[in-house]
């Protein structure tokens, strides 16, 4: 019988030990995956993505699994995995008796793979606020939500919940309140907010080092704004007022929105090359809401009482379509045909912005009020419209995953599958960057590093539809 030290057996229990501890462990492993890189519009094949809480912790290629441990893992093979999608414009709004039908709609954008929002302002904020720290904390289903609160507008604003900035005076108060709310960003709205106090809120919010967006008074000179600072732009009424000659002569008239199909009738391609290099010096960002301008356009001739996602919406958000039902009809009657040529301006100034360098956000614009353009299904729609205006499918995909987080300065943590990036992620069926509906073609989603998959996707959607009573239809 052979003997062995003391000093042997030690050594051959060492060596186990310190094997059997060098194993990785991980939370969720996702093996043979394509990896959509988005910014270099390329697939990257044989990847596996390691995750651990709500971070990618490694990214390579496929390697034995014997080398590592898992609670969970995904074999990936034949599908292809990108981050998951960004809508730059929703509203969760409407007031107290709607904030469970706005919570309803939460569902609605994880089973279209969006798994960030950036919320434009309404008056249910402390709502929203709670739902994003809930869903941060994996207690709700839901996106990330990342919002500018209430809006700041004059003294007469249009919407409910938007705090009132009367003079110069209310400035300041008014970000102490939006940045004790600890918002993202500030939403400018014009209701009737003067073209001095938007100049106001813009330079004093660039000195507290806050993001300023939002709608600008006609009265307002959209080149002055971005000289001040101003980071956005919601819709592309304002880029286009700056690229008419006609724009200052029409500004004295005080015609507000009247102004706009003058400013389309004179829109001068070389003075807009000049705007758009102007935007992308000064990192300027732009969300056109290209869908909801042609659902809007279009809706006296779609009849939108066959649409499916209609049975996920409340009756109380649904009474608020009716608005833009009526205002559509009186620019019928009087022979408007604003929407029509703004549709069409708006798609012509893609391409030209896209090669200037302009950062284009895709935003739906979804939430009550905006009629028919549904949670989830409008992103898509967004999308569509700019691949339709002349964009890549890359440069699209960028518009939505890659520039919504840069322009929250978030590039660090979103925008890519890499290591120390958020895991929320689309495992896909097909490619998207050969054709931007295999979006829809989703085998899970990914987040915060929790895998919902198909028919997780499918009961929270049931769920909607028994809360809004409409599980037999």
């Amino acid at each position: 019988m052979t003997k062995f030290s003391p000093l042997y057996l030690f050594s051959v229990l060492l060596f186990f030990s310190c094997n059997n501890n060098s194993k990785e462990s991980y939370d969720l492993v996702i093996s043979n995956a394509s990896i959509i890189d988005v910014e270099n519009d390329k697939v990257i094949s044989g990847q596996t993505i390691f995750i651990s809480e709500d971070e990618i912790v490694e990214v390579g290629d496929n390697r034995d699994k014997d080398s590592y441990t898992s609670k969970e893992e995904i074999d990936a093979q034949g599908k292809f995995v990108m981050p998951g999608l960004w809508d730059n414009h929703v509203h969760f709004r409407g007031g107290d008796t709607l904030i469970r039908e706005n919570k309803d709609l939460l569902p609605l954008f994880l089973a279209y793979g969006i798994t960030t929002v950036r919320d434009a302002g309404g008056d249910i904020t402390p709502s929203v606020l709670k739902w994003k720290d809930q869903i941060d904390k994996g207690e709700l289903d839901g996106p990330t939500i990342f919002s500018s609160g209430p809006k700041l507008d004059g003294d007469q604003p249009a919407w409910p919940g938007s705090i009132k900035v009367s003079d110069s005076s209310d400035i300041e108060a008014a970000l102490d309140s939006v940045e004790k709310l600890e918002v993202d960003y500030v939403k400018m709205y014009d209701g009737n907010l003067s073209a001095e106090n938007y100049y106001g809120i813009i330079e004093a919010a660039e000195k507290r080092g806050l993001k300023t967006t939002g709608h600008m008074p006609m009265s307002a000179d959209f080149m002055k704004a971005i000289s001040l600072g101003l980071d956005g732009a919601e819709h592309m009424y304002y880029p286009l007022k700056a690229c008419s000659p006609a724009a200052d002569s029409l500004t004295k008239l005080n015609l507000g929105y009247g102004m706009i199909e003058p400013l389309i009738d004179t829109y001068d391609p070389e003075l807009a090359d000049e705007v758009f290099a102007k935007m992308s010096e000064e990192n300027v960002f732009v969300t056109p809401t290209l869908y909801i301008g042609k659902t809007l356009a279009e809706i006296l001739e779609v009849d939108h009482q066959q649409d499916s996602l209609l049975n996920y919406i409340g009756s109380g958000i649904e009474k608020t379509y009716q608005g833009r039902i009526e205002g559509a009809k009186r620019a019928k009657a009087s022979g408007s045909k604003m929407r029509e040529k703004m549709e069409e301006i708006s798609t012509k100034m893609i391409g030209p912005m896209q090669n200037a360098g302009v950062k284009i956000l895709a935003g739906s614009d979804c939430g009550a009020f905006n009629s028919y353009v549904y949670p989830g299904e409008s992103l898509h729609g967004e999308l569509s419209a700019l691949a339709g205006a002349g964009l890549t499918n890359a440069q699209t995909l960028r518009t939505s995953i890659v520039n919504g987080p840069e322009f929250l300065d978030l590039e660090d943590k979103y925008g890519s599958v890499k290591e120390g990036k958020v895991a929320d992620l689309l495992l896909l069926e097909k490619n998207p960057l050969e054709n931007l509906q295999n979006l829809q073609e989703i085998t899970a989603v990914v987040k915060n590093g929790k895998v919902i998959n198909r028919e997780d996707l499918r009961n929270m959607l049931q769920s909607v539809k028994r809360q809004n009573g409409l599980e037999n239809e």
